[in-house]
This record gives structure tokens, C-alpha cells and sequence, in this order.
């Protein structure tokens, strides 16, 4: 009984280095497919981003034709003035636009509803108001500032 026991226990001894290597093996394999999917993820992202710079990319050189075409020359003088003044034109009709309106709302408020200028103010000069003026400002300064910064 001893030697059946004895037996049992060597041929089961035998068997656990081999199942330990197994085991090993199937985790060796899972970390490849782990670092395998890593790398295609990486991969995918780099791609992407790439696609991204491509876009940027094609942007600005589509900007910078606009700019170039722009500041070709006609050859006709009035051509040439009309077409260099319609972005300061719109941009000074819409603020006086804006002016204009922020203006009959303030008088509306003091001369219709009675109210104390300083009241009336704040009702006129509002939180929108505020952030929409320092959009505006913010684009016509800003992109000169962040241009000379970065020394173009």
C-alpha cells in the first residue's frame, strides 16, 4: 500500500512542475495580448491624431490663401479700398448697431420706467453684455497680441 501510495505521489509530483509551466505559458500569453492591445490602441491614437494635424494643417493653408488672395492687388483703386474696407465697415455698423440699441434701452428704462440712471445701468450693462464685449475685444486685440508674442 505504501509503494501504491509512494507512486500516486511521484507521478503527481511529476505532474506539478509541468502544470506550473502551463499556467505560466497561458499568463506569458495573456500579458502579449494585453501589451498587443496597448500597442494597437497607441496606434489608433496616433492615427487620429494625426488626422487632427492634417486637418489643422489644411485650415491654416486655407486661411493663409484667403489672406493672400485678399491682398492681391486689382489694379482698380476704389476696387481695392471697397475690398480692404468691408471687415472694418461690418465691424463698425454692428457696433453702432450695438451701441444704438443698448443706448434706447437705457433710455427706455430712465424715461419710460422712471428709473434712477444708476439703477438703469446695470439693467443695461448686464452679465451677457459683459462677456459678448469681451469676446469682441478679446478677438480684434487678442490675435494680434498672441501673433507678436509668438513673433510673426
Amino acid at each position: 500500500m505504501i509503494t501504491l501510495a509512494a507512486s500516486l505521489i511521484g507521478f503527481a509530483s511529476s505532474a506539478i512542475p509541468e502544470l506550473f509551466k502551463s499556467w505560466h505559458e497561458k499568463q506569458d500569453r495573456e500579458h502579449e495580448l494585453a501589451i498587443m492591445d496597448r500597442q494597437m490602441e497607441q496606434a489608433r491614437l496616433g492615427h487620429v491624431q494625426r488626422l487632427e494635424e492634417i486637418s489643422v494643417e489644411a485650415d491654416v493653408r486655407e486661411s493663409e490663401a484667403l489672406y493672400k488672395h485678399d491682398s492681391l492687388p486689382s489694379g482698380v483703386t476704389w476696387v481695392d479700398g471697397l475690398r480692404a474696407s468691408v471687415r472694418p465697415i461690418i465691424t463698425y455698423a454692428f457696433f453702432t448697431l450695438f451701441a444704438a440699441v443698448k443706448f434706447c434701452a437705457l433710455i427706455m428704462l430712465v424715461f419710460y420706467d422712471h428709473q434712477p440712471l444708476v439703477m438703469a445701468l446695470p439693467q443695461v450693462w448686464d452679465v451677457e453684455t459683459h462677456a459678448l464685449f469681451s469676446a469682441v475685444v478679446a478677438f480684434w486685440f487678442g490675435s494680434r497680441s498672441i501673433s507678436k508674442f509668438r513673433g510673426r
